[in-house]
């Protein structure tokens, strides 16, 4: 589990960018980089992190299912994510 400190800062990142979106797009259209370079280095959508939903570990992320490799295994063999099995051959 990632701290909690880690995580917030992820989340409050994502806020950001999700407000700052459409007006950093209407800046780079326009070509205003010094407003640009006016709006809050964290409304930058390069940097977000891809992290674990459930415990936020940073490093094996599976992109598809939004979680890391030790948080799918679990949630496979419990059978809570729906369509996935152990695969055996």
């Amino acid at each position: 589990m990632a701290k909690k400190s880690i995580v917030a800062r992820q989340k409050k990142r994502e806020r950001l960018v999700a407000q700052y979106a459409e007006k950093r797009a209407a800046l780079k259209a326009a070509g205003d980089w010094a407003a640009l370079d006016a709006l809050p280095r964290n409304s930058s959508k390069v940097r977000l992190k891809n992290r674990c939903q459930v415990s936020g570990r940073p490093r094996g992320y599976i992109r598809y299912f939004g979680l890391s490799r030790i948080a799918f295994r679990d949630m496979a063999l419990n059978g809570t994510i729906p369509g996935v099995k152990k695969a055996s051959w």
